[in-house]
């Protein structure tokens, strides 16, 4: 028997199982970048290798303005799909769940919340967060939480 996926229903129980992992990746993270200085989270052994690529294909990434906030609609555009599948792509085999559906603040100076939220694939989040850590735009998050923590 052949599997249709145009035909496909939703499953509910998967679906429930894709919401829990994503939601714990979205609260370890958060709980990284308030307790670690951004600029020391590594996320894979192949970070550097990561950013490097991400720039070769996006170069507007390289300024901080182009990574404070995340334009959705430009990376789901038919444009912005081919750019990020050749980003995506050389990561198949070399990245655990390299296109798992993963949730990247939309803007850089705040916690998630369904506004500041956007569904990306795990390689997309990886390039993106590292390059807003080099840019030292986490920086804002991490100084907060610290700053809140101190005056508990």
């Amino acid at each position: 028997m052949s599997f249709d996926a145009e035909t496909a229903g939703n499953n509910p129980e998967i679906e429930m199982q894709f919401a829990v992992k994503t939601v714990e990746h979205l609260e370890a993270y958060e709980k990284m970048i308030t307790g670690i200085p951004p600029s020391k989270i590594k996320f894979t052994p192949i970070d550097e290798e990561l950013y490097e690529n991400l720039i070769e294909i996006f170069p507007e990434f390289k300024f901080e303005d182009n990574l404070k906030v995340i334009d959705e609609e430009a990376m789901k555009s038919l444009s912005g799909k081919d750019r990020w599948r050749k980003f995506i792509m050389p990561y198949e085999k070399r990245v655990t769940d390299y296109n798992f559906g993963t949730l990247i603040r939309r803007r850089s100076d705040e916690l998630y919340s369904e506004e500041n939220s956007v569904l990306v694939t795990r390689v997309q989040f990886y390039g993106l967060e590292i390059a807003r850590n080099k840019a030292g735009l986490n920086d804002k998050v991490y100084n907060e939480a610290q700053a809140k923590k101190n005056k508990a």
